[in-house]
């Protein structure tokens, strides 16, 4: 019988732009002893670890945990692109659900070199390589970063299909740093509009520069467990993990070409279904979301793929205000990765602590009035997604 899991502590560092943060250990030092503290448990009560990142070598994820104890616990190292974060919480939550432990510490953390993605070995096939090939079958090859060239193709298409505005791609930007103005841990705070959105640098028909999200540095954290070990403490808050699921890519992400499926649409679709059926809710019960917004071009298909509208009603939605407050559901209060920054391996964990604060009431002036559930998209290309329901009832 699976076993409910809660997570009942989260923290995170501020997201920084790559050459101002402290070296991983210490942010990942920060993290974790604030999720601990948060959790109100000590490091000793933690019985594994699964530590989150991207770049970096072998077993970064040991030295990152030793910085808070040195306890001899199974520290396992998770590597899936931008879904990382997410990955490790996955791990955790499977960890306790099986009744294979009671208290897990998941921890993400990156630390990031400016620019544009890349790949770091050229002498071996790429994971990506089915996706470019794809992509090349649907669009001609361009000097634009590859994964603009995805992720704008997917735009693109969607625009030629739905006839979306380039002013409502812009409007994702807009919408995330009203938001984020209220983040002390977001990169971007300042407000823009529409106009500043579109008259940024061109990076890939449709993105500008401002509706790609920056590399940044930073960590987070969050201590997960069981009923059991619940009810040993004595001030506990905890925000119960609903429901759960985790997808790869589908035959559909490759044949025939369609950059929105390329990019993960069918993932996103079938993690949120099998999410909603087992918590046995519809998106319609959901209060507040925090999706992947790498770019703006996602945030649009990801509402689809997660069922807040029908096919080709995204930009109705947008115009609508159904994606902020006031609206049908407010969609990444804490700014999202379009301004918030998105360290590979901690934005999941990150995601994961903004939805605890908004359903513990504990967003301040983000705060997302009488929030009870919640929804987590965290996406990664080569592919993974991972789809969580929280709820504290």
């Amino acid at each position: 019988m699976q076993r409910p899991v809660h997570v009942i502590g989260v923290g995170m560092t501020p997201f920084v732009k790559p050459g101002s943060s402290p070296d991983y250990p210490e942010m990942a030092r920060i993290a974790g002893r604030t999720a601990l503290a948060d959790a109100g448990v000590a490091y000793d009560d933690i019985e594994q670890a699964y530590a989150g990142y991207v770049y970096g070598d072998s077993t970064s994820g040991q030295r990152a945990v030793y910085e808070l104890g040195l306890s001899g616990i199974p520290v396992v190292n998770v590597n899936n692109n931008c879904s990382t974060g997410s990955s490790a919480l996955y791990l955790a939550r499977q960890a306790i659900e099986g009744g294979l432990a009671d208290c897990v510490l998941a921890i993400g953390f990156e630390k990031m070199e400016r620019g544009a993605l890349g790949e770091k070995y050229a002498d071996r096939e790429a994971p990506l390589g089915r996706h470019v090939a794809t992509m090349h079958a649907a669009q001609a090859p361009s000097s634009a970063p590859m994964v603009a060239q995805m992720f704008g193709g997917a735009g693109r298409e969607y625009r030629e299909r739905y006839g979306a505005s380039r002013e409502t791609f812009a409007r994702i930007t807009v919408k995330a740093r009203r938001h984020a103005q209220h983040n002390p841990n977001a990169l971007f705070r300042t407000p823009l509009d529409v106009e500043a959105v579109l008259a940024s640098e061109a990076v890939y028909d449709p993105l500008t520069r401002l509706q790609c999200c920056p590399p940044t540095c930073g960590a987070a954290a969050a201590v997960l467990c069981s009923d059991a070990f619940l009810r040993r403490l004595r001030d506990a808050r905890p925000v119960r993990i609903a429901a759960q699921a985790m997808t790869t890519d589908y035959a559909s992400s490759f044949e025939p070409p369609s950059m929105i499926r390329t990019v993960g649409s069918e993932l996103t679709r079938q993690a949120a279904q099998r999410v909603y059926a087992e918590a046995g809710i519809g998106p319609d019960e959901v209060d507040v979301i925090e999706l992947h917004d790498c770019f703006t071009t996602n945030e649009i298909i990801s509402y689809e793929g997660l069922g807040l509208c029908g096919e080709g009603e995204a930009e109705r939605l947008v115009a609508d205000g159904d994606n902020s407050y006031g609206g049908r559901w407010v969609v990444n209060p804490s700014g999202g990765l379009l301004s918030k920054g998105h360290p590979l391996g901690a934005t999941g964990l990150a995601q994961c602590a903004e939805l605890v604060w908004q359903l513990r009431g504990e967003a301040g002036p983000r705060q997302v009035e009488g929030a009870r559930v919640a929804l987590q998209h965290n996406l990664g290309l080569g592919g993974a997604c991972v789809v969580t329901l929280y709820r504290r009832d």
